[in-house]
């Protein structure tokens, strides 16, 4: 992030306010209903607060002031200027400038009162003998609690859940339980009258307050079955309009959460275990319960609320078979049956699902470890310890499924599929169907799936990407799901199958191992599309030689992109490691910023996605395929639940593949992470790939096209004779892709070749990947 004292809300930088050198949320309990006539979600969230020691927090990389009680935060000067974003209690400005500032990232929120959870009834609920009651409530008693409730082992997480749970119910401390507190444009302020600093503020804070309805990090829309729903869209605010929360990578937690929703909806989050819906009084509604054990970051909080139908299994179909004959499904059918679990209510439109719960999850009583290698000097002795029969984690102390020998031979976790009931069965065929195979050839790649259960939904129309992975949940966009068309089946699937690979290669690359400084997307999305055609192969189970072809087909259609992309965008977008030396620093003056997170132009860019694959192919061709693969086991059993910084990975690499003596740190930044623009040994690539076997039949029948159209156009100006027959080439997926970019280019096509084109290739019932919008009313003509 990059450190910037005074934030100007009028940049194109994402603010991130927490001030998380001083105090972390180490848990949220969030208690929200949902309001479909309104458009809003009300209630409250509870904080459990840790201040940081003097020193504590930091590693060799944090650059920062003394946490704990060091600099106070700073009253905030923008809140007479905010006039429409600004609220708060009657009393915030009266406090003391030298009181301790709680600030936490939030916006397009309604804060109606902010209260410390008394101290008495946590202790009781904890089992601590009730201390006399006072005006002045022990900190340090509350303190001894608290750490009691943080440092219990991963062993009991159960019960730690339980008095998490316990302690968010507790009521408000009776003497000046009221904190003050002052929103403005994109923080939340709170402060206790005469403390001074984050080892005396309240350990336990609940927050009431309500959604806007326009709010950034919700969506509130139709489905596809014209019913009302509401999830979080993937914002560049990320969701902080959903809840108050610390936003820089660094605050990890757990938390649970508390939804009550319409009885005819289904809700549907992050959480370990699939959620059973209760009966809330006489109300018309049901409450969902969902937690997380592994500390992640607020951003991955994910919610969706809609009439949601779970896609059924379905006898095998003539497609389904070719797909199991193809890839030996059919191996996974006795592992399937044992990890997935039935729905006890029919899938029924309209009528929510009573879910049965499977595996007993984990749980967690300590944020991640943020990566510690940062510039010191390594050996090959500090990753001899990495091997396929042990797991020695670097993390905090989580139930983590690294470490279960059970989770180490699960290949295809439980899962399942919902949707709009329009679309139940597009979603069956064209997601359901391959999530068994992609899930197997994702452990086969990567191993252990780092999350214990996967929901995979099918978002509104008007998603603004075609997926968004999150812990335990997938969002698919329906532009993925087959279409009827001619074609083999598999390749029919193509873009349902690679996108679901890409999001579940996240799972690994993006969230159990996530980049520490945001602006390094590249960890994230680069991984995650490299690593799709690596699963979606080892899911079709191809041949060596067609993966070859296939991966470079892919190759040259992503140049192609990356290339054009470049060629129309400024230079300061497209650098993969945009604060340089700074990177992962966190500032003096505690707010530090996303650099351009709010730029609309970025919101369209691929470039960490593809410049960051064309990094990772980089490597691949300097070491080997299977090399770099093994290699990646080996980062992801040391780092798994940590934070790191491109230079870890880079690092570990050359220190790895120490013989190819030509590869150095600073060249890589210099060629890939720091500069705009192509590499050279890019454009060299592209060349060769160009002459690939699967582009030269493209070529061909670009030609014929070419051909066609001008004597269609001949035509038109002579008497009309026999046209002789042409035969087309059928072409896979990838490759009708390259051929209508090569068309484009020509500055004329004839009208009735455009009409030929959609005969020939059903472009109408393509993917939205191979299915532009041809019209006669085009360029071409």
């Amino acid at each position: 992030m990059e450190p910037d004292g005074e934030l100007n809300p009028d940049t194109d930088d994402l603010p991130l306010k927490a001030n998380t050198n001083h105090i972390l949320v180490r848990h949220y309990v969030l208690d929200l209903t949902v309001c479909f006539d309104k458009k809003i979600l009300s209630g409250s969230i509870v904080l459990f607060l840790e201040p940081c020691s003097v020193g504590g927090a930091k590693t060799e990389d944090d650059i920062g002031p003394e946490t704990g009680d060091g600099p106070r935060q700073k009253p905030n000067k923008e809140v007479r200027k905010l006039g429409s974003h600004a609220q708060g209690s009657d009393l915030f400005q009266t406090t003391e400038a030298e009181d301790f500032t709680l600030v936490l990232d939030c916006c397009d929120l309604e804060v109606s009162k902010v209260e410390e959870v008394d101290t008495d009834s946590v202790s009781a609920a904890l089992g601590f003998p009730l201390k006399v009651a006072s005006e002045d409530i022990s900190v340090g008693s509350q303190a001894d609690v608290i750490q009691h409730l943080f440092s219990m082992p991963s062993a009991h997480w159960k019960e730690k859940h339980r008095l998490f749970s316990t302690c968010s119910r507790c009521p408000g401390a009776q003497y000046g339980s009221s904190l003050h507190f002052h929103s403005d444009r994109w923080s939340l302020q709170v402060r206790k009258t005469g403390v001074t600093s984050s080892q005396d503020f309240p350990r336990i804070i609940r927050i009431y307050y309500m959604t806007k309805p326009l709010g950034g990090s919700v969506k509130w829309t139709k489905d596809q079955d014209n019913r009302e729903c509401v999830y979080t869209a993937g914002s560049p605010i990320n969701n902080r309009a959903l809840f108050p929360c610390q936003e820089p990578p660094v605050a990890m937690s757990t938390w649970q959460a508390r939804i009550r929703a319409p009885s005819e909806c289904v809700v549907l989050m992050s959480g370990e275990e699939k959620a059973v819906p209760a009966e809330d009084g006489d109300t018309h509604f049901l409450t969902w319960n969902y937690y997380v054990t592994m500390p992640m970051p607020a951003s991955t909080f994910t919610l969706a609320v809609g009439h949601w139908c779970q896609v059924p299994p379905e006898t095998l179909s003539a497609l389904e078979k070719e797909i199991e004959d193809r890839v030996g499904c059919s191996s996974l059918k006795t592992e399937l049956a044992s990890g997935l679990t039935k729905s006890l209510g029919e899938v029924v439109r309209g009528s929510p699902r009573q879910i049965v719960s499977r595996d007993e999850a984990t749980s967690s009583d300590t944020t991640f470890c943020r990566s510690s290698l940062g510039h010191e000097e390594l050996s090959l002795a500090d990753y001899s310890g990495m091997v396929d029969d042990g797991i020695s984690c670097s993390h905090g102390d989580y139930p983590c499924r690294f470490t279960e020998r059970s989770a180490w031979s699960q290949r295809v976790v439980p899962h399942r599929v919902f949707s709009p009931a329009c679309l139940l069965q597009k979603a069956q065929m064209g997601v359901l169907k391959l999530l068994p195979q992609c899930l197997a050839a994702a452990h086969a790649v990567l191993g252990v799936h780092p999350f214990p259960r996967l929901d995979v939904l099918i978002v509104p129309a008007g998603f603004s990407s075609l997926g968004m992975a999150s812990p335990h949940i997938i969002f698919l966009s329906q532009s993925v799901l087959c279409k009827e068309c001619p074609g083999s089946g598999l390749d029919r699937l193509s873009l349902s199958g690679s996108r679901i690979c890409h999001e579940i290669a996240h799972s690994w690359f993006g969230l159990v191992i996530g980049a520490r400084d945001w602006t390094e997307e590249w960890i994230s999305e680069g991984f995650a599309t490299f690593l799709e055609d690596i699963i979606w192969a080892q899911a079709q189970q191809l041949p060596s030689q067609q993966t070859a072809e296939q991966f470079d087909l892919k190759a040259l259609l992503r140049w192609r992109r990356l290339s054009d992309e470049l060629q129309n965008s400024k230079e300061e977008l497209q650098i993969l490691r945009p604060n340089m030396e700074r990177t992962g620093e966190v500032s003096d003056s505690v707010s530090s910023s996303v650099k351009h997170a709010l730029n609309p132009d970025k919101t369209f860019m691929q470039v960490h996605y593809l410049k960051g694959y064309f990094l990772l192919r980089f490597l691949a061709s300097e070491v080997g395929d299977q090399q770099l693969i093994d290699f990646f086991r080996l980062f992801v059993k040391k780092y798994h639940g940590q934070l790191v910084l491109s230079q870890d990975f880079l690092q570990m690499f050359l220190i790895t593949f120490s013989q190819k003596k030509g590869l150095t740190l600073s060249a890589i930044y210099a060629d890939w992470l720091d500069r705009p623009g192509i590499p050279e040994w890019l454009h060299e690539r592209g060349a060769v790939w160009s002459q690939a076997r699967l582009v030269e039949e493209v070529k061909a029948e670009v030609v014929k096209w070419i051909l066609s159209s001008r004597t269609h156009q001949a035509k038109g100006r002579k008497r009309k004779r026999t046209e002789p027959k042409v035969n087309y080439k059928e072409l896979t997926a990838d490759q009708l892709v390259m051929l209508l970019e090569l068309l484009l280019e020509e500055s004329e096509l004839s009208v009735s070749s455009m009409h030929a084109l959609q005969k020939t290739y059903n472009l109408q019932k393509q993917d939205a990947e191979g299915a532009p919008n041809l019209s006669p009313n085009d360029h071409w003509r």
